[in-house]
C-alpha cells in the first residue's frame, strides 16, 4: 500500500468519524431535549399529587366518623 493510498484511507475514515460523531450529537441533543420535557412533566404531577392529597386530608378531617 502506498503513502497516497494510506493517506486517502485515512482521510475517508476521518470522513465516517466525523459523520458518525455529528450523528451521535444529534441524537443526544435531541434525547436531552425529551430529558428535560419529562422532568418538567415530572415536576407538573409531583406538584398536582401534593396538592390533591393535601384536599383530601383537609376533606377527611371535615368528615363525620364512620359510626353516624
Amino acid at each position: 500500500m502506498s503513502l497516497e493510498e494510506r493517506v486517502t484511507d485515512l482521510e475517508s475514515r476521518l470522513a465516517f468519524q466525523d459523520d458518525t460523531i455529528q450523528t451521535l450529537n444529534d441524537v443526544l441533543v435531541a434525547q436531552q431535549r425529551v430529558v428535560e420535557r419529562l422532568q418538567l412533566q415530572m415536576a407538573a404531577l409531583l406538584k398536582r399529587q401534593e396538592e390533591m392529597v393535601g384536599q383530601f386530608e383537609s376533606f377527611e378531617e371535615d368528615a363525620p366518623p364512620p359510626h353516624y
